[in-house]
């Protein structure tokens, strides 16, 4: 079975704490401190492997925790970072954090840094001054990044076969490639996407054939709605249809139901190339195949409204006549695929297939920078709350039951304007403010 979705919880390491410590040696008057600083909590990372095809791994574990960073020691003596937790995924995963950021990884090597290491505390040789020689305080390392993570496998394949159950996708899918669908003749056979790989030219192309799709499978129905998004990659769709159902079907009718449910699923599907291939041509005459071959270029050739220039209207749509039991038209249709399929180089120029020499508009990933700012709330009960992430991380660095850690952190709020800001707001001595959870005083007239 093919598991394509999972959710699990990471959490980056915490960072070490800086150490107090003071140089104590024979013959080294006044040493001073020598506190060593913590190191960094390690970071959690996605990277594509090559080696996986799916998400089955995390059915069996939901939950990655990083290491810690070292503690600073005595003598500069600085705290070890804790080793990246690297975790793998298949090519084609779409990462989605709690913070809605969306990575994409589709070629091996690719990394998405999910939660990031809190970063270690210094030591207390970093607030020596000229009127404080002797700092008996450090800072605290930060806790890490964690939350859930959404994982989605959308399967990297060049052309997708789409078409009801029992249409002879598994059977195409056979004769093209190498694959080994299993094929019977009941519906549903196909209960999870088969990957094959045709070769021709000195090309390769991966070929997906997705479960069959019925009426209503945009929206839950049947087996299908499971799988549409893995044909959303594609940059092409072989709609396969049944030249004579043994239902009794309309052919015409079936050809709607799964364009319709493509197009319900997403709109750019139904503005994918297409190939038409009636299948089962070995169960009808030559003159009724030939035929209905016509009768179908005629129809989709009326539907089309906008014809682009590299190809004639014919052309749009090709209706290929086909036979998996004798192999009739097999290597037309894999020429046709090779044909249609572009070759894209690493600068987005095509080479050959449609729009060829039509450079691809350039993909750029824009991410919001972190806020740095504070907020200053009044409290019912006449105290308050100033919140904001870089004065919460601030408060969460020192010790205040330190007498000098917290007069040190007093003054960086009053450095950075926390202090002016609760004064304009109306702060009064002997108000509670609290900040990142914790309950304090402030003194405003206190040293900077």
């Amino acid at each position: 079975m093919l598991y394509d979705n999972a959710k699990i919880t990471v959490q980056a390491g915490r960072g070490g704490d800086g150490c107090i410590s003071f140089r104590r040696e024979a013959h080294v008057p006044k040493g001073g401190p020598d506190g060593g600083d913590g190191g960094r909590g390690a970071d959690v990372v996605l990277i594509c492997s090559d080696s996986l095809r799916d998400l089955q791994g995390f059915r069996r574990r939901g939950q990655f925790k990083a290491d810690s960073g070292g503690h600073g020691q005595g003598n500069q003596r600085h705290g070890a970072s804790g080793e990246t937790l690297e975790i793998g995924v298949p090519p084609g995963t779409i990462i989605t954090t709690e913070d809605g950021t969306r990575y994409d990884l589709t070629t091996a090597g690719q990394r998405a840094v999910v939660a990031q290491g809190g970063s270690g505390g210094r030591g207390n040789r970093h607030f020596a001054t000229s009127t404080r020689q002797a700092p008996r305080f450090g800072e605290r390392g930060l806790a890490g990044d964690e939350g859930l993570v959404t994982l989605q496998l959308k399967l990297l394949a060049d052309v997708g076969l789409v078409g009801l159950p029992n249409a002879g996708k598994s059977s195409l899918l056979a004769r093209l490639t190498r694959a080994q669908p299993k094929v019977a003749n009941y519906p549903f056979t196909t209960l999870e996407p088969v990957l094959g790989t045709l070769e021709l030219d000195d090309r390769q192309l991966v070929i997906a054939d997705i479960p069959g799709l019925i009426e209503g499978a945009s929206e839950g129905a049947g087996l299908g709605h499971d799988f549409l998004a893995h044909i959303e990659r594609t940059r092409l769709l072989v709609h396969v249809l049944d030249l004579a159902p043994l239902d009794g079907s309309d052919p015409l009718e079936n050809y709607r139901v799964i364009e319709a449910e493509l197009e319900s699923h997403d709109p750019r599907l139904a503005a994918l190339p297409r190939i038409l291939v009636l299948s089962k041509a070995d169960l009808v005459s030559p003159e009724e195949a030939n035929q209905g071959a016509a009768a179908w270029r005629q129809r989709l050739a009326a539907n089309v409204e906008e014809v682009p220039e590299w190809e004639t209207q014919e052309e749009m749509v090709p209706v290929v006549v086909t036979s998996s039991a004798t192999g009739q038209a097999m290597e037309d249709l894999a020429r046709e695929l090779v044909h249609r399929v572009p070759v894209v180089t690493t600068s987005g120029e095509v080479l050959v297939g449609p729009g060829a020499n039509q450079a691809l508009p350039e993909h750029q990933t824009f991410r919001p920078g972190s806020d740095r700012g504070f907020k200053v709330n009044a409290n019912d009960d006449g105290g308050w709350t100033v919140s904001g992430e870089g004065v919460e991380r601030l408060v969460a660095r020192y010790d205040l039951e330190n007498e000098e850690a917290l007069a040190h952190l007093e003054g960086r709020l009053r450095r950075i304007g926390v202090v002016r800001a609760l004064e304009s707001a109306g702060f009064k001595p002997g108000d509670d403010v609290e900040i990142g959870g914790v309950l304090f005083e402030l003194d405003p007239g206190g040293p900077i």
